[in-house]
């Protein structure tokens, strides 16, 4: 019954929070194809190394619950794709199908969005004066690290940040550093670490006090929440010397403009849908009024049918396309244009 539920509720609000993608991204994921549902579960066990407690069964069957629902709503959502082309986006099993929504927003789902002014071009003596070019990937200038893994701590909204101000060193011409996301979790403390938090608060404090990220390796992450541990102001790190945060919707080719200018830009989506997401264009299923997650839009590509945002996500590379997901352009899909934020080295 907890599947029929489950499904229920996602037919009923699928049309306003869920997505679709576009290219046709390789990724090695689980087919399901077997009749045998045991069968399934045991194989994303083992695929996914889950050593559920033995003397907990209830944990095992509601994980086994929480499974089958999850194999029947990837049916829905790859069913209202079909119309679309053969690069639409692909939903089926990853990390997170052995948990309920619920379960998932709770752990994953922990950004919090502020109100941004809208983005006045004049304003800020940024207009179009030039084309853009048709594709754009701050990857190719080798300003962008590896995929991380958040894990089960809720600190998207760090990962972001320090994304961007790893990317927008090089851009200035430093190397690629991999910075300490764990020093931004325990330090930011208007943010609330590992349960959540905002981009924008973590970058007004990183402005106001002028805390330098030191590297990943002298301040490792754990996950977990804990005891901020300060640095002297000689020891060797980088610092934001300011920020902006726009709304863009209605604006997405300003957007890119400022993308290639500014560095890659830190956004606030509604993620909801992305708990089954595989790889593709995300263009549909997607609302734009629950702003959740926090990710680090990279470049963008408009060479084919369906222009996209390149979206550098925090979840590992077992999840979307090695960790990268495919936002369609012109649309504030998912909300992506919503709450844009620039840092400034």
């Amino acid at each position: 019954m907890a599947g029929v539920r489950n499904l229920m509720l996602f037919s009923v609000i699928g049309q306003l929070i869920f997505g679709c993608c576009n290219t046709v991204f390789s990724a090695t994921k689980i087919h399901i194809n077997s009749t045998d549902e045991i069968e399934k579960f045991e194989l994303f066990n083992h695929q996914f190394r889950r050593n559920y407690d033995v003397n907990n069964q209830q944990e095992y069957y509601q994980r086994k619950i929480n499974f089958e629902s999850s194999i029947r709503r990837h049916v829905y959502l790859n069913s209202v794709s079909k119309h679309l082309t053969n690069h639409s986006a692909k939903y089926g099993v990853n990390q997170f199908s052995d948990l309920s929504p619920e379960q998932f927003r709770e752990t994953y789902l922990t950004a919090q969005a502020k109100v941004v002014p809208k983005y006045t071009p004049l304003k800020h003596g940024n207009s179009l004066k030039r084309n853009l070019p048709t594709k754009f990937d701050w990857r190719d200038k080798g300003a962008v690290n590896p995929i991380q893994n958040q894990e089960a701590c809720g600190g998207c909204w760090a990962f972001s940040i320090v994304g961007a101000v790893e990317s927008v060193h090089v851009k200035n011409g430093g190397a690629l550093k991999q910075l300490s996301v764990q020093q931004v979790i325990d330090c930011s403390y208007n943010n609330h670490g590992c349960n959540g938090g905002s981009t924008v608060t973590a970058l007004d404090w990183l402005n106001k006090t002028k805390e330098k990220l030191v590297s990943q390796s002298e301040y490792p992450f754990k996950a977990k929440n804990g005891m901020c541990h300060y640095f002297a102001p000689s020891h060797d790190g980088i610092s934001v010397k300011n920020y902006q945060a726009h709304n863009f919707s209605g604006q997405e080719k300003e957007m890119m403009a400022r993308l290639i200018e500014w560095g890659p830009l830190a956004v606030i989506v509604d993620a909801v849908s992305w708990q089954d997401y595989l790889g593709g264009i995300i263009q549909h299923h997607c609302s734009s009024h629950n702003p959740n997650h926090a990710v680090l839009v990279i470049g963008y590509d408009t060479t084919g049918d369906v222009p996209y945002w390149i979206v550098r996500n925090s979840w590992g590379t077992s999840w979307g396309d090695e960790g990268y997901a495919y936002i369609k352009i012109g649309a504030n899909m998912c909300g992506i244009a919503d709450s844009v934020t620039a840092v400034f080295l």
